[in-house]
């Protein structure tokens, strides 16, 4: 009887072994579920952050190279200005001649 008695509680607490080795399994897992999640929230704030100092620096380069094509245009021009000025009576006095004669 005794032999009996023993066994029952052997198998009594190995299920209780087994029992809490789940419990554990599964909020281990759980932890790490949550840990994984979080790694990848930031993450991706990560990355947002980075796409937005890339567009940032982007902008700001764009609009600097915006300001060195406009000043570089306005030079163009003043310059192909002040070639052409002396030209300018010259070309009208040939239209005018040649309207005249026509």
């Amino acid at each position: 009887m005794e032999l009996i008695k023993k066994i029952k509680q052997a198998e009594a607490e190995a299920q209780e072994i087994v029992e809490q080795a789940k419990a554990e399994a599964a909020a281990l897992a759980d932890e790490a579920r949550q840990a994984r999640r979080q790694r990848l929230e930031e993450s991706e704030l990560q990355r947002k952050k980075t796409i937005d100092a890339a567009v940032e620096s982007a902008r700001s380069q764009a609009q600097v190279e915006v300001k060195t094509l406009q000043t570089r245009g306005e030079q163009e021009r003043r310059q192909l200005r002040e070639r052409v000025k002396d030209k300018v009576p010259a070309a009208v006095a040939k239209v005018v001649e040649h309207l005249k004669k026509g």
